[in-house]
């Protein structure tokens, strides 16, 4: 009997071969590089084994033979360990470590998203699949007393969905160039069955987290369904009058990201399927508008962790969050034909504009005010976001202190925050942006690529904060790829200036760099464009549009 099949599982698999060896335990493990050679698996003795093998012996005099692997860069997945046989007819055990850094997988990983840390039998002569989580080390230590273990292979299963990078982005900076990547890399490995938060830890779908994701699947992938399968998760997951993860702004994102999905995909029909849920959404959101224009949002007051113990902060965010979200919610009832609420929408978001909640120092909050056209952007660029700018930047937050910034005009400061922040991580050893990230972690710190020396602190375990400290921290987290779309949008300037990009927004801004050029999905094809500052100082533009498309 054949079984009925379920859901088909959007990803696909591949095996990725170690980069190096970073450390073996001593004389007990003879010839490591053999999993390095990317030849193929056998798993018989005689003519067919291959050439080459690890041997893992155990000794009475020395330590227990162990090695750890690096596969070069962050990866989603689990490992096969090959074994060809051996002396012993039976399975031998083995532990074996997962880490996104080298510190992680020689220490001792945090278990509570997934397994990271486990006992396994290995096959006398076969393969075994082990893992499913976030990883970039792996460290295997041979438990028996006795029996030696042969390895022929020790792969990588890379587990995400096939997609093909549409959009792109480079120019003369190749730092720029890198960030770019890394930030469509870490949101595409968070592509899995839904968009999740991180691969490691909050393998979740957190809606206010899913913002700067969504910005980047729109400007990299175009209108992959995972975006509207994750809000319509979240949505059925969350009976009116809850809010979405509990948290009352995560409401709120969920009516912005949805606009930000009609506008770059133009998909009327998935934001018709909201309306039963998005109109009285809406008008939960209008009533806790006083008379005076003050938000007043139950649940929890939340807008990211490096702002929560900051209850200023929380109050002038919240404030503009519900006013953006108000407007937002207006367009789309609108579009869907619910008028009277979103009339109530409006005049609620009026009084709300209108609002000025008590001063705070928060770049994040100052930013929200900027683009909610509560505080002038060129006054808090230069007298809050552009002050010690490398400081008092979230690697959530830190896309929309970009966007304000940007709105000041600051393109070459907006270019200096990408290079010093996310190439920090970079220099860390980052191939995926973290969770979050500050630069005074990084003095007297060692990075995630190596063993740390003696002396030096680790920049995974001995730093991190609120739900994320030490090992727990996770460094691969969706949320912090925000300069990928920021990068497309300001510096090459594409945009949809109609729903679906109809009509095509194109305003570059090199902040002094000599050219960039790239390309953006749009649902009626690529949009193509470079940009170079000329011998007489001028801009010049090369701009390749799909048919039917026009220019505003």
């Amino acid at each position: 009997m054949v079984p009925r099949a379920g859901e088909p599982d959007p990803r696909i698999r591949s095996f990725v071969q170690p980069a190096r060896v970073v450390w073996t335990s001593g004389a007990g493990v003879a010839d490591p590089e053999a999993l390095l050679a990317g030849g193929s698996v056998g798993t018989v003795e005689g003519p067919a084994a291959p050439p080459r093998v690890c041997t893992l012996t155990p000794a009475a005099d020395c330590d227990a033979p162990a090695l750890l692997l690096d596969f070069g860069c962050e990866l989603h997945g689990g490992i096969r360990i090959d074994a060809p046989g051996g002396p012993v007819q039976r399975p031998l055990r083995v532990r074996v470590r997962f880490g996104e850094s080298a510190s992680e997988a020689m220490g001792g990983p945090n278990q509570d998203h997934t397994v990271h840390d486990l006992e396994i039998g290995v096959p006398w002569m076969g393969h075994q699949e082990i893992g499913n989580t976030g990883f970039r080390f792996v460290r295997i230590d041979l438990l028996e007393a006795e029996a030696p273990l042969r390895l022929s292979g020790v792969r990588a299963i890379f587990l995400r969905r096939d997609l093909p990078y549409i959009g792109s982005f480079e120019c003369n900076d190749e730092l720029l160039n890198r960030i770019w990547r890394t930030g469509a890399y870490t949101v595409h490995l968070n592509m899995q069955d839904f968009l999740w938060d991180g691969i490691k830890r909050d393998r979740l779908v957190w809606m206010g987290d899913m913002h700067p994701e969504t910005r980047v699947v729109s400007t990299v992938f175009g209108g992959v369904d995972v975006v509207p399968r994750s809000m319509e998760y979240v949505r059925d997951r969350t009976p009116l009058p809850g809010w979405m993860n509990g948290i009352s702004s995560y409401s709120l994102w969920w009516i912005i990201c949805h606009l930000d999905w009609y506008r770059y995909t133009g998909d009327l029909e998935t934001l018709r399927a909201q309306a039963d849920y998005l109109a009285p959404l809406v008008d939960q959101i209008a009533a806790l508008v006083a008379e005076d224009g003050q938000e007043a949002l139950s649940g929890v007051r939340f807008l990211e962790w490096p702002t929560s113990r900051d209850p200023l902060a929380i109050d002038a965010g919240l404030q503009a969050l519900t006013a953006l979200a108000l407007e937002a919610g207006a367009s789309l009832c609108r579009l869907v034909g619910s008028y009277e609420t979103a009339a109530r929408a409006e005049d609620a978001a009026r009084r709300a504009f209108a609002v000025r909640r008590p001063a705070t120092p928060s770049k994040q909050a100052n930013a929200l005010l900027v683009m909610a056209g509560m505080a002038d952007a060129v006054e808090t660029n230069r007298s809050i976001l552009a002050v010690d700018p490398d400081r008092g930047v979230s690697t959530f937050y830190g896309y929309y202190i970009l966007e304000a910034r940007a709105m000041a005009g600051d393109f070459a400061g907006c270019l200096e925050l990408i290079r010093s922040f996310w190439g920090g991580m970079l220099a860390m050893g980052a191939t995926t942006f973290w969770e979050d990230f500050n630069l005074d972690w990084t003095e007297g710190a060692a990075g995630i690529s190596d063993l740390v020396p003696p002396g030096m602190k680790d920049i995974h375990g001995d730093f991190g904060d609120f739900c994320y400290q030490g090992l727990r921290h996770s460094l691969c987290h969706g949320w912090a790829a925000g300069p990928t779309a920021w990068l497309t949008e300001y510096v090459l300037g594409l945009a949809p200036a109609d729903p679906g990009f109809a009509t095509l927004s194109v305003r570059p801004n090199l902040g002094g760099l000599e050219w960039a050029r790239g390309s953006i999905p749009t649902p009626m094809g690529v949009v193509r464009v470079e940009h170079r500052i000329d011998a007489d100082g001028q801009l010049r533009t090369d701009l390749d549009l799909p048919p039917g498309m026009r220019v505003a």
